[in-house]
């Protein structure tokens, strides 16, 4: 029987930047490919570029690298196009991780093991992508999950408050992630961006008292904001 391969574009050892895992040691598996182009989309070079592995070469590697990390973040692009990273994930879990999986909401969640604990991202207006969110999503949220909106401006902002509010998100999830989104220029495949100071949205989020955690990306600050590998 032929093994279950992923399309792989990076695989590095460093530290959490962001959701409530920030600081902790963690394996990053960074799969090729996404559907969506968010305006401010910061891995643009996951789009296309990368290499098939075998799940077998993926779990030897991530062994390899850091032989004591027992956090594994599978992210991308957007990793759940790719259905062959389910029995990954499982595989990984069952070797004794933790394994979180960034999306972008536009996937359906509910497929992953139950075990995983997922960070969903959902796009706001200014992310350019906010028709393509699946909803049905909220209802397989637990409290073992996060969910993050990037916010563009004072209308995601807003919206985001309504989605939160609408959906009683503080109370499905473990936690409510906002970020500021950063400048991001134009390029062949996204619009870019001008971004959002993180002082406009605390003094947003403190205003109306939103039961949210802010966060910021602490691999940008820690290492040039464009390295890759971090």
């Amino acid at each position: 029987m032929t093994e279950a391969t992923c399309r792989i574009n990076e695989i590095f050892y460093s530290v959490q930047g962001e959701s409530t895992w920030t600081g902790e040691r963690c394996v990053f598996i960074r799969l090729s490919g996404c559907h969506l182009r968010c305006n401010y989309c910061d891995t643009e070079y996951a789009f296309r570029e990368g290499s098939t592995m075998t799940h077998t070469q993926i779990h030897d590697q991530v062994r390899s690298m850091a032989p004591s990390c027992n956090l594994i973040e599978i992210t991308g692009g957007e990793p759940l196009l790719q259905k062959s990273i389910h029995p990954l994930m499982t595989q990984l879990i069952d070797a004794g991780n933790t394994v979180l999986i960034e999306t972008s909401g536009a996937c359906d969640i509910s497929t992953c093991d139950p075990r995983v604990i997922r960070i969903m991202d959902i796009k706001t207006p200014g992310s350019g992508e906010s028709h393509r969110n699946d909803w049905n999503n909220i209802q397989h949220l637990n409290q073992n999950d996060e969910v993050k909106f990037v916010i563009c401006d004072r209308v995601d902002y807003e919206w985001a408050r309504n989605i939160l509010e609408k959906y009683d998100l503080s109370n499905r999830a473990k936690a409510v992630l906002f970020s500021a989104a950063g400048q991001m220029p134009k390029s062949s495949e996204i619009q870019g961006i001008e971004g959002l100071n993180l002082r406009q949205l605390t003094d947003w989020v403190l205003q109306d008292n939103l039961p949210v955690k802010l966060q910021i990306q602490l691999h940008k600050i820690i290492w040039d904001p464009a390295a890759r590998g971090v």
